[in-house]
């Protein structure tokens, strides 16, 4: 990995971060280059990472990975482009963008190309990422630990069974954050009526939401024991966690991850 030239087609929040990752852990920033139809952002990157400013044939024909981190809509005349820039090289290419699935890349790069498709978050931003990844047949071992070296530069990466996943993943990890920060939101407007100002309301919830995350992530004991650790019977917590469960919480979580999913699954068709 440390000797891999990596090549980002766009320079947006997702490929930036991912790069700030990359050379944190060690990764030279000589054997990374990006492109990006605004020179001004990309020339930014380059002054602040040290990386190289290049154009996407450029990239195509040096770099060992190639990062597919543009917008899907533009994603099918970019790809294109760069399989002609390809020639015969046949490097591993890793798509980060939404909805656009391996049969689209394999019509754009042909059957021979090694593909990588993944769902970031954009926790990613601060290294605190969760990254579903998917490989066609062609992937090599090296190449699956390179991809998984990538997007771990940024957070958590885990490899799923079947493309289809993908959705699953993007349903939970991909649209997640905005769920946390809905209850987080709910919580800070309660706590500002229960008499709280705004600013610690603010800086109680993040910290609680934080504070939980991590003892979670700290704990061997399932979500739900820590959960029943937390509530001592006849107390303060049992009486709002009954009050979730009357209301019917887990179910309106369970609808809302099934309508992100049946969504996920429409916008690749509509890709």
């Amino acid at each position: 990995m440390q000797d891999t030239r990596i090549g980002f087609i766009g320079a947006g929040n997702m490929a930036s971060s991912i790069i700030g990752g990359l050379i944190n852990r060690g990764h030279a920033a000589s054997l990374i280059s990006a492109s990006d139809l605004d020179t001004e952002k990309l020339g930014a990157l380059a002054a602040k990472t040290g990386l190289s400013a290049a154009d996407n044939e450029t990239i195509a024909r040096t770099a060992d990975v190639i990062v597919l981190a543009v917008k899907p809509q533009v994603m099918s005349a970019v790809c294109t482009e760069l399989a002609a820039s390809l020639g015969d090289r046949r490097p591993l290419i890793v798509s980060i963008a939404a909805g656009i699935t391996l049969s689209a890349l394999e019509r754009w790069f042909g059957p021979d190309a090694a593909l990588v498709r993944c769902m970031p978050n954009t926790p990613a931003l601060v290294g605190s990422g969760a990254s579903g990844l998917f490989a066609n047949a062609q992937v090599n071992a090296a190449q699956r630990s390179i991809a998984d070296q990538l997007l771990g530069a940024v957070g958590l990466s885990v490899w799923v069974e079947t493309e289809s996943d993908i959705d699953s993943v993007t349903a939970l990890s991909g649209s997640g954050p905005a769920y946390f920060f809905l209850m987080m939101e709910a919580m800070q407007e309660s706590a500002v009526k229960l008499g709280l100002s705004s600013e610690l309301a603010r800086a109680l919830t993040y910290q609680t939401a934080l504070g939980a995350a991590q003892l979670a992530l700290a704990s061997d004991e399932e979500t739900a024991q820590l959960r029943r650790n937390v509530t001592s019977p006849n107390g303060t917590t049992e009486r709002a966690i009954n009050h979730f469960e009357d209301g019917g919480l887990r179910q309106l979580v369970d609808g809302a991850l099934q309508a992100a999913h049946a969504r996920s699954i429409e916008l690749a068709g509509e890709m």
